[in-house]
């Protein structure tokens, strides 16, 4: 059980913090030099993770092991963490910015998951679906 919850633990406790740091960056901060700082902090740290789970002798083995989703992975979270920077200097609120940007992933997710993963769209998803774009749209529609 604990395997299973761990990671949502660890997931939500980052999520958290990412959103107060994103939210935190001085708008007079450069969005790029911004991640420049982040990305050196997150190379260093995950290169210590590397070595301490013993990936010092398996470094060329690893990286052989790579593909391209671990490339589109890194323009991923840099049009994440920019894109999160600038929702916030464009004034939005953190709850709603993340409540907006993540529900409308869970919904574009669910269909991605059908499309290009093999997994089966339930009447419940749907409904879900319906549901989080009404509320994004109640979100949003408080902006407009």
């Amino acid at each position: 059980m604990f395997a299973y919850f761990w990671p949502l633990v660890l997931v939500v406790t980052a999520n958290v913090f990412y959103n107060i740091s994103s939210r935190s960056v001085p708008k007079a901060c450069d969005a790029f030099m911004a991640l420049v700082c982040t990305y050196a902090t997150a190379f260093i740290f995950s290169l210590f993770g590397f070595l301490v789970t013993g990936g010092a002798r398996n470094f060329l083995p690893a990286l052989k092991q790579t593909n391209w989703a671990c490339f589109l992975l890194g323009f991923s979270m840099i049009g994440l963490e920019v894109g999160m920077i600038y929702m916030y200097r464009a004034g939005w609120k953190m709850s709603s910015a993340c409540l907006a940007v993540n529900a409308v992933s869970a919904a574009l997710l669910v269909l991605v998951g059908c499309l290009f993963f093999g997994e089966h769209l339930t009447l419940r998803q749907i409904a879900g679906m319906v549901v989080t774009m009404a509320v994004v749209a109640i979100i949003v529609g408080d902006r407009a």
